[in-house]
């Protein structure tokens, strides 16, 4: 171990030979690393927002009949569940899950008597909902509904908009049955709500699960939606409930989550491509360095060579200069990272709304130590290979032609 720290200390030293190239080196593995890091981070960071914010909207398991998921229904809740009531009790007995929410989804008109648009109707549970989902969408105007009343309705804001409503105005809904017949029930809008999708509020209505089933002229629903305690329960669950509902195909949140699969791939390519430019970058840059402070010290290798130095051992001071000026550059750029994390923190930045979208998002970024400690890992490796690769042949050249070196 002293030996190491020997050799560390040399290293150190003939980094500070030319301060100016050191410090030149240092800045730009010292920006190289930060960038890698707060690109990861806010790449996690949306990850993980992306996975929170698709578990919560369907659940982290869905359970539904296999037709559900693979086939279109010729009549509404044509592949719903049949006694969902009894199948409701006995998820919730499994002590990874919160909460187990019932869901009517259909299609149909909404009129004000003067027009009619298409809407795109969730029948709920309303108590459980918004206890568990929490601040999924923003209230414009007016109150949520409540379990416990009856033919109301919150419609998206674009579709308020549409027909001119507004809290305590009157509507009907116009729906098929699961027979085939037209059926219309009125309703009073309680609230006007929007979840940040401008194309998804022009036809949102969310009405309370008693009046859907009445609407549609059945007692079955859509789906289940599993709400869990802790995400990285899913898979194990799934299994489980899959084994004791073999006849139900129990879907997880990742199966249905298509925009944070497509997120998550389209930021997987750019990010790694700013990596891999970042990479080259500070190869480059080391072995730079490297190159100019050994071809002028040649002769100064040759007289090492000739009182007895092994090319290795010159080797090996060499790579620990590049690990040095890598590393160090490394550290600077993760205390960095590190400082700007935590900054957006106490001061939040606010994102601009992403395309279709009506409201931006606060710019965090994750801070995670196992991308901490791959980054700088992968750093020293990195500078410590090209230190090595640029020293291996003037190491290794003859020592009078070292020493006659100019």
């Amino acid at each position: 171990m002293s030996a190491l720290m020997k050799w560390m200390h040399f290293a150190w030293l003939n980094a500070l030979r030319n301060k100016r190239r050191s410090a030149v080196t240092l800045a730009i593995a010292a920006l190289g690393t930060a960038g890698l890091l707060l690109a990861g981070g806010f790449a996690l960071f949306t990850y993980e927002s992306l996975a929170q914010s698709a578990a919560r909207s369907t659940g982290h398991l869905v359970l539904g009949t296999p037709a559900q998921f693979s086939q279109d229904e010729d009549t509404p809740l044509q592949h719903g569940l049949d006694d969902w009531q009894a199948l409701r009790k006995t998820v919730l007995l499994e002590p990874e899950v919160r909460q187990v929410l019932p869901r009517v989804e259909f299609t149909g008109l909404i009129s004000n008597g003067e027009k009619s648009t298409v809407m795109v109707a969730n029948g709920i549970d309303a108590d459980a909902e918004f206890a568990v989902k929490g601040p999924f969408l923003q209230l414009k105007s007016g109150e949520v509904i409540m379990s416990r009343e009856r033919l109301v309705v919150m419609l998206g804001e674009g579709l308020a908009k549409s027909l001119k409503a507004e809290p305590g105005s009157n509507l009907t809904l116009l729906a098929s049955t699961t027979a085939g017949a037209l059926n219309a029930v009125d309703v009073t809008v309680r609230g006007v709500v929007s979840t940040g999708i401008a194309e998804l509020d022009k036809r949102l209505v969310y009405v309370d699960l008693p009046s859907a089933q009445a609407l549609l002229a059945t007692e079955r629903v859509s789906t289940l939606g599993v709400f869990l305690k802790d995400m990285a329960s899913t898979g194990p669950l799934q299994q489980r409930l899959q084994s004791a509902h073999s006849s139900l195909q129990i879907k997880t949140w990742l199966d249905l989550a298509t925009f944070y699969k497509a997120v998550r791939d389209l930021y997987n390519r750019i990010f790694g491509a700013l990596g891999l430019i970042i990479a080259l970058i500070v190869l480059f840059v080391v072995a730079n360095a490297m190159a100019m402070a050994i071809i002028e010290r040649t002769r100064e290798i040759g007289t090492l060579r000739a009182l007895g130095t092994t090319p290795r051992q010159l080797l090996t001071t060499l790579s620990l200069e590049g690990l040095v000026l890598g590393g160090g550059g490394a550290l600077l750029g993760a205390l960095l990272a590190l400082g700007i994390s935590v900054l957006l923190l106490v001061v939040p930045v606010n994102m601009p709304p992403p395309p279709g979208s009506t409201k931006g998002y606060p710019l965090n970024i994750a801070i995670d130590g196992s991308l901490y400690a791959w980054t700088l890992l992968a750093m020293l490796l990195l500078t410590g290979l090209s230190a090595a690769l640029v020293a291996r042949r003037t190491v290794h050249q003859p020592v009078v032609q070292a020493l006659a070196h100019v």
